[in-house]
């Protein structure tokens, strides 16, 4: 989805792609449904992709021939302009991927309140670097919800 009018165009740095894979929940419904029409909320959510250098793609690929591109990260902005309780700020919450016999995604379910239905995501199930210095943001402001994330690097040792 394109973001509104409203807000500035991001800055498309190289590694960052658009990202809209969004997965549909088993209908519920909600305890308010009958006083507001229950809809989803508008998002734009970008991945962050690029190679990975360790030693053994550094032996056979270089800058002419690169690595696959693999996942390092999300970012998602999930707009919830017409929050009915503003107190209360957005959450997100991880869940297995039923689709995913071998574990190698998971779920990211954004849910508010009246009148948004929660919304989900299929990512890829790795370690998160929740330091704010490596990427990771977590906050609401003026009704949008910011989560961004960057994934562990592995370090081989011998």
């Amino acid at each position: 989805m394109a973001p509104p009018p409203s807000l500035p165009p991001h800055p498309q740095d190289e590694g960052d792609r658009q990202f809209g894979g969004e997965v549909s929940l088993d209908s519920k419904v909600y305890w308010w449904h009958e006083k507001y029409r229950p809809r989803k909320p508008k998002y734009f959510n970008r991945v962050h992709t690029g190679y990975e250098w360790n030693k053994y793609n550094q032996t056979h690929y270089d800058s002419d021939n690169p690595p696959p591109k693999v996942v390092q990260g999300y970012k998602f902005n999930i707009m919830y302009f017409d929050l009915i309780d503003k107190s209360k700020a957005p959450t997100y919450r991880l869940a297995p991927d039923p689709a995913s016999p071998d574990g190698s995604t998971c779920l990211i379910i954004f849910s508010a309140g009246p009148p948004y239905e929660d919304i989900a995501f299929r990512i890829v199930n790795k370690e998160w670097e929740y330091s704010h210095k490596r990427g990771f943001k977590c906050t609401y402001d003026r009704g949008i919800l910011h989560v961004y994330f960057n994934f562990q690097r592995t370090r081989y040792r011998r």
